[in-house]
């Protein structure tokens, strides 16, 4: 494993997102502070609670899910389109790096990324509602994998992506509404038998409820099932990686 190279890739991407603060770390956090106003005072003042546990209190898994998912897409996409967009991608394939290296570089500084967004939106939450932690370390777990996760998808979709408008395709029309869909505002119980069966075909479901779990201990589907999810998505993505850098897909062409 060349430590180098991945120190290298991973290094320039974090120094590009701290390069842009106000656009990668300051407005995602305004943003989620908006929710928390809107949803956790304006609506969960006329909320009691929700499965034991204030809207308010509710509703922070899922924004900070929310953030997360997004933050780590747009980052690993762009991270990976750009040096297709200028031409470098082919000096770093001449490069004595295979893809497991090009793929750690960059979908470890995605994820780093989408990590310390979805730690300063926990922090942030503090100041507006009253959050307890029941699972601490089961917590972190699953923001890591989900950060891990929707990195490697950001980066097939940079890898698939022609141009910037198909950058932000799939995360407006699918993975945002997944999201929005998937208990980021709600429990599913509260939904009617029908929708709720329908709700269970949405993989973001098991991926909220096992982070909710961590927070509140309680959950819409069984803990068991999110791991095997995001297990499952993982695995799914790094399949599809490692099937592009072996026939070149979308990459040398």
């Amino acid at each position: 494993m060349n430590w180098t190279a991945i120190k290298s890739i991973y290094m320039f991407e974090m120094a590009r997102f701290f390069r842009t603060i106000a656009q990668s770390l300051i407005s995602p956090v305004l943003s989620t502070s908006l929710y928390f106003v809107v949803f956790g005072a304006a609506i969960g003042s006329r909320i009691d609670q929700v499965e034991g546990v204030s809207y308010g209190a509710f509703i922070v898994p899922g924004l900070i899910m929310l953030s997360v998912i997004t933050q780590a897409i747009s980052n690993a996409s762009f991270g990976i389109y750009f040096p297709k967009f200028i031409g470098t991608i082919y000096e770093l394939l001449s490069a004595p790096v295979n893809f497991l290296e090009i793929v750690a570089g960059y979908v470890g500084a995605a994820a780093t990324k989408a990590f310390i967004i979805g730690v300063i939106i926990l922090v942030t939450a503090f100041f507006f509602v009253e959050v307890q932690i029941a699972h601490p370390v089961a917590m972190l777990a699953f923001l890591v994998l989900t950060c891990l996760s929707f990195s490697l998808l950001g980066f097939i979709i940079g890898i698939w992506a022609g141009n910037f408008e198909q950058l932000q395709l799939v995360p407006l029309l699918i993975v945002t509404p997944l999201v929005f869909l998937g208990g980021s505002f709600y429990s599913i119980s509260m939904l009617p038998p029908v929708w709720q069966a329908i709700s269970l075909f949405n993989p973001v479901v098991y991926l909220i409820s096992g982070f909710r779990w961590a927070f509140f201990d309680t959950a819409d589907v069984p803990i068991g099932l999110s791991l095997v999810a995001i297990a499952g998505f993982t695995a799914l993505c790094l399949v599809v990686i490692g099937w592009i850098f072996r026939t070149g897909w979308r990459i040398r062409s």
